[in-house]
């Protein structure tokens, strides 16, 4: 028998200590459940790898509703709409007349530090920096086993076992018998971070005959902007004339609109693809997040889904482990999926009515705009969007 470092026993044990970690952690401890959340990444690395995040209305209710943090209603951008342009013209959607809802913009790292800082308050056990994580016995009696900083090894035993563990998930190799689903894009996304002044209040989401734009924000002496580009592309071959020239191309119009430019300090490509994975679970295993689905990213999509996923599974677990019933684990998969396939299809469409693809025909070109300009021309079809945008109602 192996000698360990340390033996915990804990109700549940989460893989991964990213947003969907922690937040199921967090809501499990509202329920009087213990948890345990172990992570490869340090606290640092999550919190200086910078990520975009756009929160639905939900997302905001559910972590200022369970006592994490109120500081997205002070820190955070709320946005009651977004811009398309094409044809060289701004068309404001606006969701607060639309739907009466608004998103806000509130960077993934800032949710991240918000929900570490209230683990910690709240005493919650959990495990950065550790390396050669492995998951065992998922079908009866899970357990963790992995190595802290100085090579020892420890162990995790649990009741259930949930990987957050994101789109490079091990604890998703672990589930048998269960299909996926894979839709490749031959498209991808060049990605800055500049020094620069907000070019406009809220998003805009640019079609044109180069391809597409999106012009986000991140302060108000930084923002963050993205061109559809091959996935291929090499951006440090990218100059930052060449970048603003290419970002100034794709937003120009007769009405003259120009960004605000600024040094580049941060440059990357960012290729997407839709996935899903069902069910959800094995065993005593369950998934959420990204180890469950991806979605393109042009629907705002993935953080909201993966807080989304792990509500409904805090729920689940909480009847699970206080009825001893674990049959109520089947219930998650189709709850979390229904949500799910609805934003697969809603960034499958955002993506597919603003990218252009490099086999495009003219009719395809014309298509394309017939469809953008019937879409802000009608009161339900814009409502639609702002629908899907500001996120479905959660029951």
């Amino acid at each position: 028998m192996p000698t360990y470092a340390s033996t915990t026993r804990t109700q549940v044990a989460v893989v991964g200590g990213g947003p969907a970690g922690l937040m199921l952690s967090h809501l499990l401890h509202v329920a009087g459940i213990d948890s345990v959340v172990v992570d490869n990444r340090t606290v640092h690395t999550i919190e200086t790898t910078h990520r975009a995040g756009i929160l639905e209305r939900d997302s905001v209710r559910l972590l200022t509703d369970t006592g994490v943090s109120d500081r997205v209603l002070r820190d955070g951008d709320r946005h009651g709409g977004i811009y398309l342009r094409f044809d060289g013209t701004s068309h404001h959607v606006d969701f607060e007349a639309l739907v009466g809802a608004s998103v806000w913009l509130y960077p993934q790292t800032d949710v991240f530090t918000d929900l570490h800082r209230a683990r910690v308050r709240d005493g919650g056990d959990v495990r950065f920096g550790i390396a050669d994580t492995e998951v065992e016995g998922v079908l009866d009696a899970p357990r963790i086993t992995y190595a802290d900083e100085g090579g020892r090894r420890h162990e995790v035993s649990a009741d259930l076992v949930v990987g957050c563990d994101g789109s490079r998930s091990t604890c998703r190799g672990l589930v048998e018998g269960g299909r996926q689903f894979f839709r490749e894009y031959p498209f991808a996304w060049f990605g800055i971070l500049c020094e620069a002044p907000k070019s406009a209040p809220e998003l805009i989401y640019a079609r044109s005959d180069r391809g597409f734009a999106l012009i986000s924000q991140r302060t108000d002496e930084v923002q963050r902007m993205y061109f559809q580009c091959d996935p291929s592309e090499d951006p440090s071959t990218w100059s930052d004339d060449r970048i603003w020239t290419e970002l100034q191309a794709r937003l120009a119009g007769e009405d003259g609109f120009r960004l605000h430019e600024g040094p580049v300090i941060e440059r990357t490509v960012l290729p997407f693809r839709s996935f899903v994975q069902t069910p959800m679970r094995h065993g005593r295993l369950l998934l959420a997040g990204d180890a469950a689905h991806t979605v393109p990213p042009t629907g705002a999509k993935g953080l909201n889904l993966a807080l989304a996923d792990v509500r409904v599974l805090a729920e689940v677990l909480e009847q699970a482990i206080g009825k001893q019933d674990h049959d109520v684990l089947d219930t998650y998969t189709e709850r979390a999926l229904e949500r799910v396939w609805k934003a697969q299809h809603f960034s499958y469409w955002m993506t597919t009515m603003l990218h252009r693809s490099a086999d495009s025909s003219d009719f395809d070109e014309r298509r394309q705009l017939g469809e953008l300009h019937a879409l802000v021309a009608s009161q339900r079809g814009s409502a639609y969007l702002a629908e899907g945008y500001t996120g479905w109602p959660q029951d």
